[in-house]
């Protein structure tokens, strides 16, 4: 079984998000939509998921230097505890700081910011490729000779923390914003405007922020997002539209040294007979959030489907250590084709039915073999043909409503907009 904190706490996540969105609706504050809430999760779903695969570089190179390079064999104890957490938080801000400082960096950590809602599904927002450009900057640690096994669980407390600061319910917390991050503080980091770009980037501890110089205080409510906003919902694309961003870009480039500045400098950076560095400008009064409008019948079954799904997620994660590789492999590839599947729904494109007609078949197939290791008799086909038969039946019984829907659309992924 799957014992990282981050995985066992996946069913408080939604407990919260449950509790969040009370709340929010008693203090009459719309920060929940679907659209944007699913495809927070999806993003989570979908770095968890390719994260089985990037352990072997993170925890793998890290267990190494530490079997072979360390310089004190540290015991665990509550004080060694402790001094590691406030060590990871340390090196936390700074691979933090330099994901927003580094145009390269900055594609493995954009994903999270891309939403323009500040809510607690949004901590769920993270990245499939973050670790390739981040996971370096806790090495010494190993060094150092804090052992794999209580890095690990450090890092799940550190990221633990970080998502109830997710949330606009919370206002300010007295003593606590001299030293603690908080959500007040996450709030300013969230934000696209030009005086919060780049500040707060404390994991636990705000106190870094302030002795390094990248602290500001929360004045104005923040306007969330990025300065070039992803517009999509779906996931995979959320994870390298800042990647072909920059493919484009460095074909622009034609010196070879300028490309390399264009790698490792700050994101807009351009040379100057390109332009130079693009400021950021201050958000426009009549910005619009992106946003798609699907009728309900739509809704209901992205629901039920996502229902479906966490489940399958769940069950992977826990268990992931009883699956073969290619077992791993065909799992995962299911999990995120059905991350895209909803984007499909939510964009209305062109593709999604005859792709979710196929998708639906496969998925069947997957609830079958895995519950064919659980359940006896005839209990896993019939579970199967039950999920597959509930869904194409409603494909069935919607089909005029999605091509009504389907021929009304003259801009597939923009069907309305939402003023802030």
């Amino acid at each position: 079984m799957n014992l990282s904190p981050v995985v066992i706490a996946i069913p408080m996540y939604f407990i919260l998000m449950g509790i969040e969105l009370l709340v929010l609706r008693f203090q009459k504050n719309p920060s929940y939509r679907l659209n944007d809430a699913i495809t927070n999760i999806n993003c989570g779903v979908v770095s968890q998921v390719t994260g089985v695969f990037l352990k072997v570089l993170s925890i793998g190179i890290y267990t190494f230097l530490f079997e072979k390079l360390a310089l004190f064999s540290i015991p665990n104890n509550i004080w060694t505890f402790l001094l590691l957490f406030f060590l990871y938080d340390f090196c936390y801000y700074w691979a933090h700081r330099l994901s927003h400082e580094i145009n390269l960096f900055w594609g493995g950590h954009v994903v999270h910011h891309s939403s323009e809602e500040y809510n607690l599904s949004v901590a769920l927002r993270q990245s499939s490729t973050q670790t390739i450009w981040t996971f370096m900057f806790y090495l010494p640690l190993a060094v150092i000779g804090f052992d794999p096994i209580s890095l690990v669980l450090v890092s799940g407390i550190n990221l633990l923390y970080q998502f109830w600061i997710h949330t606009e319910a919370i206002d300010r917390m007295g003593f606590l914003e001299k030293f603690m991050n908080t959500p007040s503080h996450h709030r300013v980091h969230h934000g696209r405007n030009p005086k919060y770009i780049d500040k707060n980037h404390g994991g636990t501890f705000i106190i870094f922020d302030k002795w390094f110089g990248t602290f500001q205080e929360e004045e104005e409510r923040p306007t969330y997002g990025i300065t070039t906003p992803v517009n999509s919902w779906n996931p995979v694309w959320v994870n390298l539209a800042h990647y072909a961003t920059m493919k484009e870009e460095l074909k622009m480039i034609p010196k070879f040294s300028d490309k390399v500045k264009y790698l490792f400098n700050k994101p807009g950076w351009l040379p100057e007979y390109l332009g130079g560095y693009r400021t950021v400008k201050e958000v426009p009064k009549d910005f619009k959030k992106f946003d798609t409008t699907v009728p309900a019948p739509l809704n209901y079954y992205v629901f039920f489907q996502y229902v479906l799904l966490l489940g399958l997620t769940a069950f992977f994660l826990f268990n992931v250590s009883s699956f073969d590789a290619w077992a791993k492999l065909g799992v995962s590839v299911l999990i995120i084709w059905t991350t895209v599947s909803f984007s499909g729904i939510f964009e209305q494109n062109r593709w999604f039915q005859f792709q979710e007609i196929f998708r639906i078949a496969v998925f069947g197939v997957g609830i079958w073999w895995i519950s064919n290791g659980m359940l006896s008799g005839p209990f896993p086909i019939l579970l199967s043909v039950l999920i597959s038969s509930v869904s194409y039946i409603w494909l069935v019984f919607n089909f005029d409503t999605i091509r009504h829907f389907q021929s009304n659309i003259k801009k597939p992924g923009i069907h309305a907009t939402k003023t802030v």
